[in-house]
């Protein structure tokens, strides 16, 4: 299975995503778009959309999924096998205000 994950370095959302696929043993390629517009810019070509994450496993693309999205697809497609092994961070949930006070001293402008 081929997985491309395009995350932001730090979010709740996007750190549900990667406990995922730490939960299943999922090698995935981590493609951040917060600091490489290309990175960006390839996410809104592939989905359609400019919200993350997004997600695409052997070409089928997740638009602004979460986690526990990324699990149901997993699992309701047989990719993956159900477990009782919990993910280390909650895995439907956005940044805490903490997350978003740290995110907001760095600015950064695509366009």
């Amino acid at each position: 299975m081929t997985i491309k994950a395009y995350l932001k370095p730090s979010c709740g959302w996007s750190n549900g995503v990667r406990a995922i696929m730490q939960k299943y043993h999922l090698p995935f390629e981590d493609i951040d778009i917060i600091n490489n517009r290309a990175n960006y810019a390839e996410m809104v070509q592939k989905s359609g959309q400019p919200l993350s994450p997004c997600v695409e496993v052997d070409g089928v693309m997740l638009a602004d999924v979460s986690g526990e999205e990324v699990e149901n697809y997993l699992l309701s497609n047989d990719l993956v096998k159900s477990t009782d092994l919990d993910a280390d961070v909650p895995t439907n949930a956005g940044c805490s205000d903490e997350e978003h006070a740290k995110m907001a001293t760095k600015t950064i402008r695509f366009f």
